[in-house]
């Protein structure tokens, strides 16, 4: 994600929830890997470096745990230069149904 000019807060840096929104998606993402319909069930994020306009990041997410209905997942975000800019952990439960269509499954088989 580039941070532009719109997504910079008062003091010039990027604003918080976009740092969140970027690293909730990449948690998201992580936790519906297994054809479940997986929610966030709570989020909380460290920002360790402020982040200015024009800059790059990426985000990173690792499953800690698996069980049940809930999973654990860590995310880094981190500038171009490769610093940690923040750190967020997502607490994961599984709702019912299913990502994929039986259309998908067939497809993916082939």
């Amino acid at each position: 994600m580039t941070v532009r000019k719109d997504m910079t807060n008062g003091h010039g840096i990027c604003h918080g929830g976009f740092i969140f929104t970027l690293a909730d998606s990449t948690f998201a993402f992580a936790c519906n890997t297994y054809d479940q319909r997986t929610v966030a069930q709570q989020c909380a994020v460290t920002f360790l470096q402020p982040v200015r306009e024009g800059e790059t990041l990426t985000a990173h997410a690792v499953e800690r745990t698996r069980a049940g209905r809930g999973g654990i997942y860590d995310v880094t975000v981190r500038d171009s230069a490769n610093t940690v800019v923040a750190e967020f952990r997502g607490h994961s439960r599984t709702i019912s149904g299913r990502l994929l269509t039986a259309d998908d499954h067939q497809h993916n088989d082939k």
